[in-house]
C-alpha cells in the first residue's frame, strides 16, 4: 500500500419519476510502516492532492472530465449526461417506477470499480472484504397515480461515526440492518430525523472536532457506513440541534446542503412552494399522488432568540400552506423533524412551542409524524394520531424514561435501531429494527415495553 490511498465513492441524492442526481467524490488517507491509517484533513489536502481543497459534495472541485451512464434491465444505454465543472450530474429522461443501473466515468475510466476498501473498526484501517457497488436505482412512481405501496427507513440523531464500536455506539450495526432492508424490503428511500453529523471527541475534557463542519467529518459519520445503501436510495435529511449552531456553537449548514446536494434538490421547489429555504431548510416531497411528506426544522438560532425556525414568519406561511384543510388531501400526509412533539424523556421531554402544531395537524389529517433528539425509541399515541421518537441509530440512552403520561407513551425500548416503515392504501405498519454484527444476521425487531415496564411484540399498525 503507498503512503497515501484515494479511495472512491458514489451516491445518489435524489431520484424523481423522471430523472436522478448521480454525484461521486474521493476520500484521502495516509499510512505508515507500522499500518496505521489517518484520513486527511481538508486543511492538507492541498499537499496531497494539489490544488485540492475539499473531498466531495455538491461544490467540490472537479475529478476531471465526467460521463453519467443509465442502463435499463437489459443493458442498453437509456439516458447520459456530461459535465467537466462538477462531481454531479442529473439524468433525465427516465420512465416512472423503473430500475435502472448506472455507471459513472472519470477521464474515461470508470469511478470505483472493482473491490473497494473500507473501514474496519476493529483493524483501525481501510480493508478489502469483497464489497463491490452495486449501482442500481427505481425511479419514484407517477406522481399523478396513486402509489400501490411504499416502504421507506427512519434514521435520527445517527452521525456518531464508525471509526470505533462502543457498547452505546452502534451506527455501524444499525447501517448494516439497513443495508439488508434495502435488499429485501424494497425500501425506497431514507428520512432522517436530525443530529446527522455529530462526532465529536473530548480532549483533556473538552470536545473538539467531528462537528460535520469539513469533508473528512462525514467519512466515518455518514459515507462510510451507509456506502452501499446511499448509491441506491436517497435521503431526506432534517436539521438537528448538532447539525446548526444551537448546541455546538458552530452552524454546519453549509456542509449539509453541500453534502445532501438541498440547493440543487430544492431549489425550484422553493419557488414552487414546495419548500422554504435558509435560514432553515423545510421542504415537502410525494411519493406517488396519496403520500406527501414534509420536513420542518424545529432548530432554534441566534439571531431569533427563543423561537424555533419553524415560527419564523417566512416558515410559518410555508408550514401553514403545507398543513392547509383546503383542497385535496393525500390519503398520508407525514411530518418528520428533529425535536419531538411528545418525549418521556429521560432526558429530553415534549418539546416547547411545538404544542401550535397540532391544530395544522389535525386540519390537514396528519397522523403519523417522526422526530428525534432523544436517544431512544417511544411510540405515542393520541386519539387519531401516532407520533414516534426514533433517535437511536447511532447513540444510545440507556436511562428509563420518566414522563410517560405527558407525553402520551405506548411503548418505549433502550435499544439503537432504525424504523421501516410500509404503506399499503391506507394502511400503515412501523417496525423498529435494531442492527446486526454483519450482513450474514438478519434484522429483527427491537424489544419494546409499556409504562408499566411489560413487554410488547409486534408490529405498530395505524389506518387512515
Amino acid at each position: 500500500m503507498p503512503e497515501f490511498h484515494s479511495e472512491p465513492y458514489i451516491y445518489l441524492p435524489a431520484v424523481s419519476h423522471k430523472s436522478a442526481l448521480i454525484a461521486w467524490g474521493a476520500f484521502y488517507f495516509r499510512t505508515n510502516s507500522r499500518g496505521t491509517w489517518k484520513i486527511v484533513d481538508d486543511a492538507d489536502l492541498k499537499y496531497v492532492h494539489p490544488p485540492r481543497k475539499d473531498s466531495i459534495g455538491a461544490q467540490s472541485a472537479p475529478y476531471g472530465p465526467a460521463r453519467v451512464e443509465v442502463y435499463d434491465a437489459t443493458g442498453k444505454t437509456v439516458a447520459g449526461a456530461n459535465t467537466e465543472v462538477a462531481n454531479h450530474c442529473w439524468v433525465s429522461g427516465l420512465q416512472p417506477d423503473t430500475e435502472y443501473t448506472y455507471k459513472v466515468f472519470v477521464k474515461g475510466q470508470e469511478w470505483a470499480a472493482g473491490e473497494r476498501w473500507d473501514w474496519s473498526s476493529k483493524e483501525h484501517a481501510l480493508v478489502q472484504s469483497g464489497s463491490t457497488y452495486d449501482n442500481r436505482f427505481r425511479t419514484s412512481p407517477d406522481p399523478a397515480a396513486p402509489a400501490s405501496k411504499l416502504s421507506f427507513a427512519v434514521i435520527g440523531d445517527f452521525g456518531v461515526g464508525v471509526r470505533q464500536d462502543t457498547p452505546t455506539r452502534r451506527q455501524q450495526q444499525v447501517a448494516n440492518a439497513l443495508r439488508r432492508m434495502v435488499d429485501t424490503e424494497d425500501v425506497r428511500f431514507i428520512l432522517t430525523t436530525g443530529d446527522n453529523i455529530y462526532a465529536r471527541v473530548r480532549v483533556l475534557g473538552v470536545a473538539v472536532g467531528g462537528t460535520g463542519d469539513e469533508d473528512d467529518d462525514w467519512f466515518f459519520t455518514y459515507f462510510q457506513p451507509y456506502r452501499y445503501v446511499i448509491n441506491r436510495i436517497p435521503v431526506y435529511p432534517s436539521i438537528g440541534n448538532h447539525d446548526a449552531d444551537e448546541t455546538e456553537g458552530r452552524d454546519d449548514r453549509a456542509q449539509v446542503e453541500d453534502n445532501f446536494y438541498l440547493r440543487e434538490r430544492i431549489a425550484s421547489e422553493e419557488a414552487a412552494g414546495r419548500a422554504s429555504f435558509g435560514p432553515g431548510l423545510f421542504y415537502r416531497f410525494r411519493f406517488g399522488s396519496d403520500v406527501e411528506f414534509v420536513c420542518i426544522d424545529t432548530s432554534k438560532e441566534s439571531f431569533f432568540k427563543g423561537y424555533r425556525l419553524f415560527e419564523f414568519p417566512k416558515h410559518w406561511s410555508f408550514i401553514e400552506q403545507s398543513f392547509t384543510a383546503e383542497g385535496p388531501q393525500p390519503a398520508w400526509r407525514i411530518p418528520f423533524a428533529h425535536h419531538p412533539l411528545y418525549s418521556a424523556g429521560p432526558q429530553q421531554y415534549n418539546t416547547r412551542g411545538m404544542e401550535q402544531l397540532i391544530p395544522l395537524f389535525e386540519r390537514s389529517g396528519v397522523r403519523v409524524m417522526f422526530a428525534g433528539h432523544e436517544h431512544n425509541f417511544q411510540h405515542s399515541r393520541t386519539p387519531g394520531f401516532d407520533h414516534f421518537v426514533t433517535g437511536a441509530a447511532g447513540k444510545l440512552r440507556r436511562a428509563r424514561p420518566d414522563g410517560f403520561d405527558a407525553a402520551h407513551t405506548v411503548s418505549w425500548a433502550s435499544e439503537c435501531h432504525c424504523l421501516l416503515v410500509s404503506i399499503a392504501g391506507r394502511r400503515m405498519t412501523v417496525r423498529a429494527i435494531g442492527g446486526i454484527e454483519d450482513l450474514a444476521g438478519t434484522p429483527a425487531e427491537i424489544e419494546r415495553f409499556d409504562p408499566d415496564g411489560q413487554p410488547v411484540s409486534g408490529p405498530i399498525e395505524i389506518a387512515v
